[in-house]
């Protein structure tokens, strides 16, 4: 890979690429997520809306779409520089005219990254502009909403990546995802409040970084959360340096791209 600098026009362009990739197929990759949490909220909600209050004065639904909208944009921004683009790029061997352009690592990551983001935060607002019909929302402080929104799709577009960078086919890729991403992510306080689990659970979740996103975001509709939104904003930014490093440093060495 090319590490002789920044190529602004060439990060631009497979920038570009990468946002016409998925959205080509629209329907399966932001319209199917959001009907999945739709499925979620009208599930829970009505089960549980009569008979859970985690906040004062906030229902159970009004509760779980923030998570559901979060969980939303760090599944799909995971799925989109994971198996939905570097892996399919090294099944049908088309990543070879990639490696023979001049872009730096600097312009891999910029690319990749900012699709996966741009196509979590896409499936995002689509699910939020769905469930709020369903339930009323107010935005006490939306700052946070936007930070962590934007930290998370960047923390899980990198980490797609760096899993795109190590699998090799699809089956290292789903097993990935359904071992490591799918129970951080519903482990995460997407549907309960950590204050509602014993001790042990309690340090347990805390332990999870997916914790910290979705309750920082939380934070930002509610202006109530489980722990401080600095501490969760220092754990999430700390994060994302270092999945961000880490797959920078992965482009760098070109780590099995040239296999």
């Amino acid at each position: 890979m090319n590490n002789t600098g920044f190529t602004l026009e060439g990060a631009g362009t497979l920038f570009y690429k990468e946002l016409l990739r998925f959205w080509k197929v629209a329907f399966q990759t932001v319209a199917a997520p959001v009907l999945t949490a739709m499925m979620y909220l009208l599930i829970f909600g009505h089960v549980l809306e009569d008979r859970v209050q985690v906040f004062p004065g906030v229902g159970y639904t009004s509760f779980l779409v923030p998570g559901l909208v979060m969980m939303s944009v760090l599944q799909n921004a995971f799925a989109n520089s994971a198996s939905s683009s570097l892996v399919q790029s090294k099944i049908t061997g088309n990543l070879v005219f990639l490696l023979l352009s001049p872009l730096s690592h600097w312009a891999w990551f910029v690319a990749y990254v900012g699709a996966s983001m741009v196509r979590g935060l896409a499936v995002g607002s689509g699910v939020f502009l769905v469930t709020v019909w369903f339930v009323p929302l107010h935005l006490a402080e939306p700052w946070w909403i936007l930070i962590f929104a934007a930290l998370g799709a960047g923390i899980m577009g990198s980490l797609g990546l760096v899993a795109g960078l190590w699998a090799d086919k699809f089956d290292q890729m789903a097993a990935f995802q359904n071992f490591i991403i799918m129970p951080m992510t519903f482990l995460s306080g997407v549907f309960y409040s950590v204050q509602s689990l014993p001790g042990l659970w309690q340090v347990a979740s805390q332990l999870n970084p997916f914790f910290y996103m979705i309750d920082g975001f939380r934070r930002g509709f509610f202006g109530h959360s489980d722990v401080s939104p600095w501490l969760s904003l220092s754990v999430v930014g700390t994060a994302f340096i270092v999945v961000a490093g880490l797959c920078l440093e992965l482009l760098r060495r070109g780590y099995k791209l040239r296999a």
